[in-house]
């Protein structure tokens, strides 16, 4: 540490001497007044390192009277300019054609022109964009031309002065046009997706790294968000206008999301609506995903998510080795593709999906994981009641939604009253009387699921959510029994979804139900055998009286699970159900299926014999996660399938339960037999 008292002050300071710092700064401060950029600005300004270079001024001279010779002063331009675009506004468009002509980009063949030249045309586009600067206000939609031909010339790679001279002409136009402010931010985000390095590699001007061409773009862009707060809510739907096709490929659909989230550093006031954008993008890229799966050989979809399990890390190298391609490795894979056959094509499109969704739900994590370094926080609290807005809006009503939901599952898990503010809000979702049938029963799905499957899920919230869940089945069950003619899947779903929720829940935790002080060993096979568990109070009754209802939901839930539920029900001495399901073979749910849920009965002799029409679905939202580099954010969150001491499948199955395929994992109950859902991997 250096004090004050041991710095040297021996040397006199000299009379007279002008203090170095202030001409820099004042010189600094001007240059910011003519821009109308303010100093933070100016130091967020990306810096480029210049070589120490003697000039010779007789050079310089020269350069400058060659200026003045042909007449290219600022004053000058700028009466030339004011004339042409007049003129262009009497029909007479050739000067004006010519001044837009100067911005468009040098032609691959120009690229052998002199540096003097280059150097010569980067000074005379500078010196039009400032001329230009000064009459924007002629710059209306007759201009629409010339104003297109500035946003799309070549101004990120220039040096730094005219970086800075195209931002006050934009914040200028903007600000006096408002018409072209759309227009404008479209440019800017256009370049979201990544920028070229040949943006950086232009005749006459310093080699300027992609970080900076990407820093240039936000540079401008928060220039003109802070002259026109107006314009954050212009730019919201241009964001959700450019973001890439779900076809597009993963380094660019990263970029994105990078650019994203470095615009809410200095938009914040847009943070809600980026989170949002990504969160439904990635949806739909998921979603898409399991639908092409599934539309696949099984076969040739498990090699596809074999493939890229096997090395996650060559998967990240490879994401790194992309930043550095050149400009064409777009065409080359264009030209690679068209030796492949049809299905190797699809084959390759899948894995390319399968690998982009788990980069970009590797790169949410990381971006989510800050907010929750203290779940007690703020931060946490706030950033936590973003994701359950985007669970209510955006993943619960998505059909088939994979693995986004898996956010949600990892950063409740943060705290115990994040656990409760999930499961609070699936309950609710779930009991709430006045949304879609459809949406409840989800809700329901994804409450059992995570109840399940969480590792940090305390065993009084298994039972708590038992608990209520068995008491909204009571007050169903009450009031349509009475006028119950059978199983109706459309007229009782959400009854049925429920239960489905409770016999999932108790596959999973049956342990945490037992109200017992004494602890087993579930290592021993012979713990559990001949002993009277004592079971958690009302639990036992409340799915007794929802079994055995008219409504008869073991007959409706999916049959892999009530399969699994008899086996362990029976070897805990929980309950025996084998008569019903045996009973329930002779049950054919068409006769008691209706139309639109309203009561009228199907035609069954044009309708499909398949009984698995009139059943639930095995959707479980949080199956086993396959993803190979994003699957280490929740692997300690997650609770595996555990076999059942003491209970064979093969050998102690009773001949009356229902059928089961021999394929399933031994002792889980079964889930869609799709390439992500292998858990014997985990």
């Amino acid at each position: 540490m250096v004090s004050l008292a041991s710095i040297d002050r021996s040397t006199p300071a000299t009379a007279g001497s002008k203090p170095l710092l202030r001409t820099t700064m004042s010189g600094t401060i001007r240059k910011a007044q003519d821009a109308e950029l303010d100093e933070d600005l100016l130091a967020e300004m990306p810096k480029t390192k210049r070589a120490r270079v003697t000039f010779n001024p007789n050079v310089e001279e020269k350069v400058l009277e060659e200026y003045v010779a042909k007449g290219r002063t600022v004053e000058s331009v700028r009466t030339e300019v004011k004339r042409a675009i007049e003129a262009h506004g009497r029909g007479d468009s050739e000067k004006y054609d010519a001044i837009k002509g100067i911005f468009v980009p040098l032609r691959e063949d120009d690229e052998d022109n002199e540096e003097q030249d280059a150097t010569a045309s980067n000074e005379e586009m500078k010196i039009y964009l400032l001329a230009l600067t000064n009459y924007v206000s002629l710059l209306n939609k007759n201009c629409n031309g010339l104003v297109r031909a500035i946003l799309a010339c070549e101004w990120m790679g220039r040096e730094e002065s005219f970086v800075k001279a195209y931002a006050q002409f934009l914040g200028n136009l903007v600000s006096t046009q408002g018409a072209y402010v759309g227009m404008v931010l479209g440019m800017l985000v256009g370049h979201f997706t990544g920028v070229r390095l040949s943006s950086g590699r232009l005749p006459g001007c310093p080699d300027v790294s992609r970080d900076k061409l990407t820093g240039r773009v936000h540079y401008v862009l928060k220039y003109l968000i802070r002259l026109i707060p107006s314009a954050s809510a212009t730019l919201s739907p241009i964001l959700s206008t450019k973001f890439p096709f779900a076809d597009e490929s993963q380094r660019m659909h990263v970029t994105y999301i990078n650019n994203l989230v470095r615009l809410i550093e200095y938009a914040p006031e847009l943070k809600s609506d980026v989170f949002a954008l990504i969160t439904d993008r990635l949806v739909k890229i998921d979603v898409q995903m399991q639908v092409d799966l599934d539309d696949m050989d099984d076969e040739v979809a498990g090699a596809i998510v074999q493939a890229i399990a096997i090395s996650p890390a060559e998967q990240e190298d490879e994401e790194k080795d992309e930043e550095d391609d050149s400009d064409d490795s777009d065409a080359e894979s264009v030209n690679s593709d068209d030796s492949l056959s049809e299905q190797a094509k699809q084959a390759k499109e899948i894995q390319e999906s399968v690998e982009k969704l788990d980069a970009i739900l590797d790169r949410l994590f990381t971006i989510y994981d800050p907010y929750f370094t203290d779940p007690n926080s703020i931060e946490a609290a706030n950033m936590f009641e973003t994701l359950l807005g985007h669970f209510a809006n955006i993943i619960l009503p998505t059909y088939r939604s994979r693995h986004t939901q898996f956010l949600l599952f990892h950063y409740a898990q943060k705290a115990e009253h994040l656990i409760d503010q999930f499961a609070g809000t699936c309950v609710q979702l779930a009991f709430q009387s006045g949304r879609p049938a459809v949406l409840r029963q989800a809700s329901a799905a994804y409450l059992a699921s995570f109840v399940a499957r969480g590792a940090h899920v305390q065993p009084q919230v298994v039972r708590t959510v038992f608990e209520l869940i068995g008491s909204n089945l009571d007050h169903i069950r009450i009031e349509n029994e009475l006028t119950c003619r059978g199983p109706d899947l459309k007229k009782y779903g959400t009854f049925y979804a429920m239960t489905q929720a409770l016999l999932y829940i108790f596959c999973f935790r049956w342990r945490d139900l037992i109200d017992s002080s004494e602890e087993f060993d579930d290592e021993d096979p012979q713990a559990f055998i001949g002993q009277e568990l004592v079971w958690t109070e009302g639990i036992k009754e409340t799915l007794s009286r929802a079994i055995y209802s008219k409504l008869n939901p073991l007959k409706i839930c999916s049959p892999p699970i009530v399969s699994e539920f008899a086996k362990i029900a029976h070897h805990l001495r929980f309950m025996y159900v084998y008569p019903l399901l045996e009973t329930n073979k002779r049950i054919r749910l068409s006769q008691f299926a209706s139309a639109n849920g309203q009561g009228a009965l199907r035609d069954t002799g044009n309708g499909s014999n398949d009984e698995s029409w009139h059943q639930l679905d095995a959707y479980f939202p949080f199956d086993p996660y396959q993803l190979p580099v994003s699957k280490k954010w929740i692997e300690d969150d997650y609770v595996q399938w555990k076999g059942i001491p003491g209970l064979n499948q093969d050998e102690d199955e009773d001949d009356s339960s229902a059928e089961e395929d021999d394929d399933e994992d031994e002792g889980e109950p079964a889930e869609d037999d799709t390439a992500t859902d292998d858990e014997g991997e985990d």
